[in-house]
């Protein structure tokens, strides 16, 4: 209670934070936060001649099933390899200044998922333009689910941050981890693509659950299925909660590590 009093103080320095890595990112280049946009559009067109023209999926519309999912994964892989250096970055601030730790992963992910909400917008175009259409009573399932991944994005950041102060090598580690992550997640196919046997296995991830219900809403147009949402939402607060205790945990050697 006092962490989320103190967060709450200090909610003006997470919103300054939040708009300086928004602007930071982006500083003194040509294009600013189209950056944003560009960056998943050109991995959706080289994913899409890969799984469109070289190897064939049989997904109608292959374009949008992998925009749909991989805006999310996107947000999910800058939320979890940024917010790795969050801490480190700043050594010199959290020497100097006292403030609740948890402002930096928190402002970090918010970042991130402000610029997965700009990216919806492109998703939302397309949805009108192919005329794929949209659904607004799935639609309205659309935010909860947002605020799912932002809780397992968060818990995430909050882990690899506090232990990459003390273990460095993490950040250089994660980079192969979470390539390996996305191609284990249903972000270039489907779970039905995913022999049955091992189905199980795969639920184990927690993206499978959330990025299944990004399909169901955008792509299938149809309401969340209650068992992704029921797993996506156990998996986001459990590890919403880990990431928050060992980060309490480890915030009061920071000082002395970095």
């Amino acid at each position: 209670m006092n962490t989320l009093k103190e967060l709450y103080d200090y909610r003006e320095m997470i919103v300054n934070l939040t708009h300086r890595d928004l602007r930071g990112r982006y500083k003194g280049s040509a294009l600013g936060f189209f950056w944003t946009l560009l960056n998943p559009l050109l991995q959706l067109v080289v994913y899409t001649i890969v799984f469109s023209v070289i190897m064939r999926t049989e997904y109608e519309k292959y374009y949008l099933f992998l925009f749909i999912a991989l805006v999310p994964w996107l947000f999910f892989y800058n939320s979890v390899i940024g917010g790795a250096a969050v801490i480190w970055n700043q050594k010199d601030m959290i020497n100097k200044i006292y403030f609740p730790r948890e402002v930096l992963p928190i402002s970090h992910v918010l970042a991130q998922a402000i610029n997965m909400l700009l990216s919806f917008i492109v998703i939302f175009a397309v949805l009108i333009v192919t005329k794929h259409g949209i659904n607004v009573a799935a639609l309205c399932f659309l935010p909860l689910v947002i605020i799912i991944e932002v809780f397992l994005s968060l818990g995430m950041a909050f882990i690899v941050s506090a232990v990459t102060v003390f273990f460095r090598d993490l950040q250089f580690i994660l980079s192969i981890v979470m390539m390996a992550w996305q191609f284990m997640s249903p972000v270039m196919y489907g779970i039905d693509m995913v022999p049955e046997q091992i189905q199980g296995l795969f639920k184990l991830n927690p993206m499978t659950s959330v990025l299944s219900l990004y399909r169901d809403i955008l792509y299938y147009k149809s309401i969340p299925n209650a068992n992704d949402f029921l797993i996506a939402s156990i998996f986001s607060i459990l590890i919403l909660v880990l990431g928050i205790l060992v980060f309490e945990f480890l915030k009061k050697k920071f000082s002395e590590e970095l």
